[in-house]
């Protein structure tokens, strides 16, 4: 009994000091690690629920490394845009945290689509034209979805959370949205009107 106590208590301790390791001193490689990894956990989830329902034979390890890398962009990008929002727009008051709430959908989410497509063009080597026709047909679909789920949940980021731990939240919560994303990137076809700009 007492050395299950002691076992409770040394890895409580550990995990404290794992937690001070990776949201202090290593926070920027946490926040890219952990958006890297739910990015790809969120694309698995999709190909095989595409697997399922006979959409694709097998599950694709090249789409899921690609779509996980798409996740390291875009954890740095929110590590330090949760930082400089803190910074300019300090307070947890409800009005600044509506204020921060509108300029994070109306500012930072269409640079983060816009990410996810740029990264991905690059990963698939795909032409430029094509990867702004995908913003421009598919961006707005990711964007639509993104006002019905983020603007509550960033409530609660602001209000409540210390900036270390925005990431982890806000990748948390986008693991519904890492699927979706998926879903969007590769089962809704282009309306294709060039021929040519095939990657």
């Amino acid at each position: 009994m007492q050395s299950a106590a002691l076992f409770r208590t040394e890895f409580v301790r550990r995990c404290r000091q794992f937690g001070r390791i990776a949201f202090r001193k290593y926070l920027l490689v946490t926040n890219a690690t952990i958006s890297l990894g739910l990015s790809g956990v969120g694309d698995v989830l999709q190909q095989n629920y595409e697997v399922l329902q006979k959409k694709q034979e097998r599950w694709d390890p090249v789409r899921t490394r690609n779509m996980a890398l798409t996740g390291l962009p875009i954890g740095v990008i929110c590590h330090f845009w949760y930082q400089f929002l803190d910074h300019r727009m300090p307070g947890r008051t409800l009005r600044r945290v509506v204020q921060k709430v509108v300029v994070d959908q109306i500012l930072f989410s269409p640079i983060c689509i816009s990410a996810f497509f740029i990264t991905l063009g690059v990963l698939e080597h795909t032409k430029p034209a094509k990867v702004k026709k995908e913003i421009v047909q598919k961006g707005w679909m990711l964007y639509a979805a993104e006002w019905m789920i983020w603007p509550p949940a960033q409530v609660i980021n602001f209000y409540w959370l210390p900036t270390r731990y925005r990431v982890l939240y806000d990748n948390t919560i986008s693991l519904g949205y890492d699927v979706y994303t998926s879903y969007i990137k590769h089962e809704v076809p282009l309306d294709d009107d060039d021929e040519d700009e095939d990657s």
